[in-house]
């Protein structure tokens, strides 16, 4: 396990807020109120833990295979329903959530082997993100993976009611290959999968999934 990069800027402003609002509570409370004092100094260090874990990347072998579609997170299966998928495919689609706690890793991988071949940023609101709504209404990133045998499936990363920053490591024409990170969504969020209708759904709600270890789907052969 590794420390993401982008995570360092973050953890230092923390780290430097922290000893500053740690001199602080010395000077007020350090004296009068020495319990409530190592109280709140308890409080400060478990923003720190918090924050370094956060941003935390795990050393994984990833699960391979021409027609699998493995998880782009960590987290909890919120939905698998059929739905409309409106602006890509603009028609229905299998879709698939997964929920990221704060406590999740928060970093993205790419969910198949092929090409990236469609990204769009769209700017939006901070709705909870297993709020239905999310999908639609919320800050938001989609890319849609096209393998070789140009079955797609759109991956979206969706910002949360904490999460405040989405940030992508590709752009159209990139490569994609399982196990390689794609993106980072800084605090609690989402991510939606995508798949052709004819796809076969490995998960079911309430599943607990691993980031380039568990299967959601296996997608029908066009050879």
């Amino acid at each position: 396990m590794h420390i993401h990069r982008k995570g360092l800027l973050p953890i230092f402003i923390v780290l430097m807020l922290t000893i500053l609002v740690a001199l602080l509570i010395d000077s007020l409370l350090g004296n009068s109120f020495p319990v409530l004092a190592k109280v709140l100094y308890g409080f400060l260090f478990l923003k720190i833990v918090w924050t370094v874990s956060f941003f935390r990347v795990p050393h994984r072998k990833a699960v391979t295979g021409d027609n699998l579609v493995v998880s782009s997170a960590d987290g909890t299966v919120v939905v698998v329903e059929e739905v409309f998928e409106p602006e890509y495919f603009k028609d229905r689609r299998i879709q698939i959530s997964v929920f990221m706690s704060p406590f999740n890793v928060h970093v993205n991988w790419f969910p198949m082997n092929g090409r990236v071949s469609y990204m769009k940023y769209h700017p939006g609101k901070f709705l909870f993100a297993n709020n239905p709504k999310s999908s639609i209404l919320n800050e938001r990133h989609s890319l849609v993976v096209c393998d070789g045998q140009n079955r797609e499936v759109l991956v979206r990363q969706i910002a949360g009611m904490m999460a405040r920053r989405i940030v992508w490591f590709c752009k159209t024409g990139d490569e994609a290959r399982f196990g390689q990170e794609f993106g980072l969504i800084r605090f609690g969020s989402r991510v939606d999968f995508f798949l052709p209708l004819d796809a076969g759904i490995k998960v079911k709600l309430g599943e607990k999934v691993k980031a380039t270890q568990t299967i959601i789907a296996e997608l029908p052969s066009k050879k």
